[in-house]
């Protein structure tokens, strides 16, 4: 934060005193301290989780990173390029 700048609701004017105020208070507390923002939230898909083997996740980051993507997308393509489009349940 700049100097001599404190926040709008909580007057504090560091980050830590930002945390500190907020381990206290509630936004229940400032009603007329945010505004409405009008959102629209489009969930396109989920996630499920697998348990892996430490070994196996360790050359799974490795390999990612030498791909330049994250593991989650080297998997799935893996996964993907093993089912294929395979119908569900057989």
């Amino acid at each position: 934060m700049g100097a001599n700048r404190t926040t709008p609701i909580s007057g504090a004017a560091s980050y830590r005193e930002i945390g500190e105020y907020w381990d206290n208070h509630d936004l229940a507390e400032h009603p007329n301290g945010t505004d409405e923002v009008p959102m629209d939230v489009a969930i396109e898909s989920s996630v499920t989780y697998f348990g892996l083997e430490k070994s196996l996740a360790d050359k799974l980051r490795a390999i990612a990173h030498d791909h330049g993507v994250s593991p989650e997308k080297l998997l799935n393509r893996w996964v993907e390029e093993q089912i294929g489009n395979r119908p569900s349940g057989k």
